[in-house]
Order: C-alpha cells, then sequence, then structure tokens
C-alpha cells in the first residue's frame, strides 16, 4: 500500500484497522497519554513513539487483526527487558476499530488540524519556497503570501498560497498567536509587514531577513514612523544558528526550528533588543 498523505486516505483503503492508544504513562515515555495511532496489515499512521515499544505494539494490532479479536491491552516496561532506556511504563489499548470509530477519529483529526498554529510566510523568494517546503511536513498551517502570481507558481509545497496585492491585510487579519516571516523582494515592503506583525502583540513570532544593520534601520524607522514602536520581540537576523551556508534550504532549516521552537515553547518575558531565539537557546 502507498504510504497515505492523511488519516482519510488512509481509512479509504477498505481494509480493517486497529487503534493503538496510550491510556497511562508512568515515568518516562516518548509520547503522552492519549496518543493514537492506527495500524493495518500492510501500512501505519501516526506513532506512538518508536522503538520496541511500537514494535511490540504493532504486532499485536497485527495479531488482534488477524484473530478477529475486538481489543486487548498492553503493559509495557521500557526498559532493558525491551531494548528501551526511557525508565516508564506505558499502558496501551488495542482495539479493532467500527465505522463509527473511524469517523470519530476523522472528527478528533480534523479538529487537531484546526487548531495547529498559523505560520504566514510573507514572500514566495527563493528561502519563501524552501520555508514552505519543509513547514508543509509539520504540524502548522502554513500561508505563502505574495504579490507577484509567478513566484507562488514557482512552490509545490502542500501549503495554502495566497495572491495578495496588500499583504498588510493578510497580517491584520491572522488569527492570534501566528508566526511571520516577512522575507518579500522590497525592504520597504518588509518594514511595512514586520511592523504590522509587532504592532499585533500576539504574534508567536515575527522574524525578519536581513542583517544586524538592517535590524537598526528597521528601529530607527519604527521610531519615525510607528510612534517608537519597540523591535526587541523581533528576530532578526532570522536563522541565526551559526551556519555560514547561505542556501536557501539551509536557512530555512535553521528558521523552521526557530518557528518550531517559538510556537511549542511557553510565552516567553519580552526579550532584550537584538537577542533572538538562538542567543537564549546558546545561553
Amino acid at each position: 500500500m502507498t504510504a497515505p498523505r492523511d488519516l482519510e486516505q488512509f481509512f479509504a483503503s477498505g481494509e480493517p484497522v486497529a487503534c493503538l492508544r496510550i491510556t497511562r504513562v508512568r515515568g518516562s515515555s516518548p509520547r503522552a497519554e492519549g496518543t493514537e495511532m492506527y495500524v493495518c496489515s500492510e501500512c501505519l499512521f501516526g506513532t506512538i513513539g518508536g522503538g520496541q515499544l511500537e514494535h511490540l505494539a504493532i504486532d499485536a494490532a497485527r495479531e488482534l487483526l488477524a484473530s478477529g479479536d475486538l481489543s486487548k491491552h498492553l503493559d509495557i516496561p521500557l526498559g532493558p527487558q525491551i531494548g528501551q532506556c526511557c525508565g516508564g511504563r506505558v499502558e496501551v489499548s488495542v482495539t479493532r476499530m467500527s465505522a463509527a470509530d473511524k469517523d470519530a477519529a476523522l472528527s478528533r483529526d480534523a479538529e487537531a488540524r484546526a487548531a495547529n498554529p498559523s505560520v504566514y510566510i510573507l514572500g514566495a523568494g527563493h528561502v519563501g519556497r524552501a520555508l514552505a517546503a519543509q513547514l508543509q511536513h509539520l504540524p502548522v498551517h502554513t500561508v505563502l503570501i505574495d504579490q507577484r502570481a509567478e513566484e507562488l507558481a514557482l512552490s509545490d509545497a502542500a501549503v495554502e498560497k495566497r495572491l495578495s496585492a496588500i499583504p498588510e491585510i493578510d497580517v491584520m487579519s491572522a488569527p492570534a498567536g501566528s508566526a511571520f516571516i516577512v522575507l518579500t523582494h522590497d525592504h520597504g515592503l518588509d518594514f511595512l509587514l514586520a511592523s504590522a506583525a509587532l504592532q499585533r502583540a500576539d504574534a508567536a513570532y515575527v522574524g525578519l531577513i536581513g542583517s544586524n544593520t538592517k535590524r537598526i534601520k528597521f528601529r530607527n524607522w519604527c521610531r519615525k514612523f510607528c510612534d517608537g514602536l519597540s523591535i526587541a520581540p523581533l528576530i532578526c537576523p532570522i536563522g541565526a544558528g551559526g551556519s555560514r551556508d547561505k542556501r536557501p534550504a539551509v536557512i530555512a532549516a535553521h528558521v523552521v526550528a526557530e518557528v518550531i521552537t517559538a510556537l511549542t515553547s511557553e510565552p516567553a518575558a519580552e526579550r532584550p533588543e537584538g537577542v533572538t531565539v538562538s542567543h537564549i537557546a546558546a545561553q
């Protein structure tokens, strides 16, 4: 079976499916209680943590499907007995799924995807397209925005692509807690979009491509044109991971790490001006 793109495609095969669900965790575990994955005879969707824990659970699920049983319960120690070193203990329910179970799983999956944070890539140039290519694989809703249709058309990433004459409106109408990565073809537009994102005061991440010199110019611009708007939360340069490699895919990898860290971390106190996520992580 071809690896499914999503859960709906996985269920569409019509094969019997077993649901693996972590029901209890004691001590250290690779995934939390409530984590689910789905198993059929030849294919998998999701993960409960990998390693021997997952291999044992998959074997149990396929045995259940082959035998015609409806459910079983696993209690697995994550220690030397199975070649893992987490040191905890995990209980897993294994259940043959009915049509109603699959419908409920699809509803939960849709709710989870709807709750994913949004990442706005403002500029579909080389780095913007590289960001879209990497973010398409992560649990975020990615929106690639540009004023140039020809640049948007060069991206084949499975993300939302939006041709926008006035991208400031896209920034202002974005959901709270969104991330904004500003890297357009025009420095003046960069400044407008970055300031609009900062003025929201609810963004999880605001990043502006460029150098420390560009950051200083943007700070001075904000003081003059934005009533002294503080740029303390701004990440600029973006992707400051210490690499000298300027290829778009490498820059994008560093930026994606920054963005995902910001989206999955507890809200931080306002950072001193000029301090980036990378700097904080290195301290």
